[in-house]
């Protein structure tokens, strides 16, 4: 992988019951900007994405944030001077997103984060791209979801290489490494069942 410009995280509109969200997504937000990369993220100011937006933008990073209409229209306001893109979809506020990031990392979040995280993994297993996918497992969040596609492929509908279409890992310390050491995803991840 090359040098990441631009990382997307996909993180909750609520800022989540458990403290260690908050500071996970601000050590990100300031992370992120520490190394000169871009956070593109879902826009507003509202939950985790305004936490890691704010700390991107305390350190001096530079934010993109995309949102479609319909969502812009409930006034979640802005963290800040960021670049603000107005979508017309959530299909295109993850494919801008998507389009726009060299990486995606996925802190805590709800069905929307879900969401778009398996879109993201999906597309990696239909070999789509080779971007990194990385998951922050703060207060064990991903442990279900890391149960579930162990179960896609007891059950038989998965190769055993989609683990690997994706880290996880449990602090913003190791996020950074998971993106250089993410391996490219196999081709048998698609072509097992065909």
């Amino acid at each position: 992988m090359n040098r990441i410009k631009s990382l997307c995280v996909f993180c909750g509109s609520r800022a989540g019951a458990h403290p260690a969200y908050e500071v996970a997504a601000r050590d990100l937000g300031h992370a992120i900007a520490d190394r000169g990369i871009n956070l593109i993220y879902g826009a507003g100011d509202i939950g985790l994405m305004s936490v890691v937006a704010r700390a991107a933008l305390e350190n001096g990073g530079k934010v993109t944030g995309i949102i479609p209409e319909f969502i812009q229209d409930f006034e979640v306001g802005s963290p800040g001077e960021i670049e603000l893109i107005v979508v017309q979809s959530m299909h295109e506020r993850k494919r801008t997103m998507f389009d726009r990031a060299d990486a995606f990392v996925a802190l805590p979040g709800g069905l929307g984060t879900i969401d778009e995280t398996i879109e993201m993994i999906t597309w990696k297993q239909l070999q789509q791209h080779k971007k990194p996918v990385v998951l922050i497992d703060t207060n064990r969040y991903w442990k279900p979801f890391q149960e579930l596609v162990h179960a896609v492929v007891d059950g038989g509908f998965g190769h055993i290489g989609i683990n690997e279409l994706f880290s996880v890992v449990e602090n913003v310390e190791s996020v950074f490494h998971a993106l250089r050491d993410a391996p490219d995803p196999g081709i048998e991840v698609l072509t097992s069942h065909l």
